[in-house]
């Protein structure tokens, strides 16, 4: 995994995604495992995954800078082994964040840094919003990547998105919630790499269930008519 989507992101991240909480001063390490990486409703790598995680927060003021990975770990059958690689930086304002985001997905002969129309690179611009039991979501891809599905990209020019969550359940150490995305069909729905109409789409449902470590997650895409039942460990 931008343009509309990310002048606003109301963000849920998931991989299966998920609302913006505070996060403690100073460095963060982390790491997940995925059966499968899922991505607003969307599948990419055919592979179980290795998702590392670093950031910093800033004292006083909260504002996080960080990158974030996702590492299939093995080929798909018609491409190279998916590779991505994001920075960010996130500001705080009450129960709203603002976001922006640089995706990476290049290959091993494709350059980072690479922000022009046939590149490896997408810029979004988000803006989210937790409180409670709810999140929401909304972005927009700025710069960066047309879409051109030949050189490997996921990115569309002005690509938007938009997402609610909602925490449903907390009971004896689970909590459960549920998710509804609608973004461009040119992004995130059947028409990647096909049209440039910009369409909006319902493209991404499902619940999410949460025990300690380890998440289960039915992922729908209504516009796909595919869907994804997929696990994580978070470390």
């Amino acid at each position: 995994m931008k343009k509309t989507a990310k002048l606003l992101t109301l963000a849920v991240a998931l991989v299966a995604g998920l609302g913006t909480t505070a996060q403690a001063e100073g460095f963060k390490v982390g790491s997940d495992i995925v059966s499968s990486y899922v991505w607003r409703g969307g599948e990419l790598g055919n592979s179980p995954a290795i998702q590392p995680a670093l950031s910093y927060t800033c004292p006083k003021t909260g504002i996080t800078a960080g990158a974030w990975g996702s590492y299939a770990v093995s080929e798909s059958a018609s491409s190279k082994r998916y590779k991505e690689t994001d920075l960010y930086v996130t500001l705080p304002a009450g129960p709203f964040s603002l976001t922006v985001t640089d995706y990476y997905t290049g290959t091993e002969d494709q350059r980072t840094f690479d922000f022009s129309n046939k590149g490896t690179n997408v810029i979004e611009l988000s803006v989210a919003y937790a409180k409670d039991n709810l999140t929401l979501l909304a972005a927009i891809n700025v710069a960066g990547s047309e879409g051109d599905a030949a050189a490997n990209t996921t990115g569309v020019k002005n690509a938007k998105y938009c997402e609610v969550g909602y925490k449903f359940y907390d009971k004896d150490g689970y909590t459960a919630k549920a998710v509804l995305g609608a973004g461009d069909e040119d992004c995130y729905g059947d028409q990647y790499g096909v049209s440039k109409n910009n369409a909006i789409a319902l493209v991404n449902t499902g619940i999410s269930v949460s025990k300690d470590r380890y998440t289960a997650s039915y992922v729908y895409n209504p516009d796909t008519e595919k869907s994804t039942l997929l696990f994580m460990a978070s470390f």
